[in-house]
């Protein structure tokens, strides 16, 4: 069976290194890239099963390639490294559209963990079986591949954005908490908060939403957390 792809791109030498090494530790297979430049280009060739994406770089910055990359591809799952304090860089990226981050100095072991539950997440995506797309009054919404259309134009869902939908359509309008929302789509091993998946509840509704200040569908239900209004 062929080892998940993974992709990491770190300015910092030692970090890059051990970082590349620990993973190739854990029968992966890895490529790096050392600036924004080879970050672009690498993104580019696709067929990673991961991106560990650094937002300081030289040259393209994390940002910029993760906004240019979500354009391509939506399904990829991204990890982000921040600078502890760079609230502000989280949640941009998560809004750009990451999956997860982890604020340096970081513990190996912790990113380790990150690492293999997204490929987990990854691999049951992968064999789950097809659902067709999803009818709401102002889009159609294909978790399948990652996509909402409305108007004639595309916008890709991130993975942890499809994860959402799912679990709201799965709960039949029940409504979920964000306690329940974060373990089984971050999972126990994240260190987020509730203001995570208000971040990206917020996202979501800019892209099913005709008007995402009074969402139709995506609902807030005070106290708990959402619910998922369908036609």
């Amino acid at each position: 069976m062929t080892e998940p792809r993974i992709l990491v791109v770190e300015d910092d030498q030692t970090l890059r290194e051990g970082l590349c090494d620990a993973l190739v530790g854990q029968g992966y297979e890895v490529q790096a890239a050392a600036d924004g430049w080879e970050g672009e280009k690498a993104l580019a060739e696709g067929g990673w099963k991961l991106v560990v994406l650094d937002l300081m770089l030289p040259g393209p910055g994390g940002l910029e390639l993760l906004k240019n990359f979500r354009k391509s591809d939506a399904g990829t799952p991204v990890l982000i490294l921040t600078a502890r304090g760079d609230e502000s860089d989280k949640v941009i990226g998560l809004e750009l559209g990451a999956d997860d981050y982890v604020t340096k100095p970081y513990g190996l072991r912790e990113l380790l963990a990150r690492v293999a539950a997204h490929l987990r997440r990854g691999q049951v995506r992968e064999s789950a079986e097809p659902a067709g797309p999803m009818e709401l009054s102002s889009c159609t919404v294909d978790l399948q591949s990652f996509q909402v259309l409305r108007d004639g134009q595309s916008v890709g869902l991130s993975p942890r954005e499809a994860a959402i939908l799912q679990l709201l359509i799965d709960a039949k309008g029940r409504a979920i908490p964000r306690d329940e929302l974060l373990e089984r789509v971050w999972g126990s091993s994240s260190y987020v908060t509730n203001r995570t998946i208000d971040t990206h509840v917020l996202h979501l509704r800019k892209k099913i939403e005709s008007d995402p200040k009074q969402p139709e569908h995506l609902l807030t239900v005070h106290g708990v957390g959402y619910r998922l209004a369908i036609d």
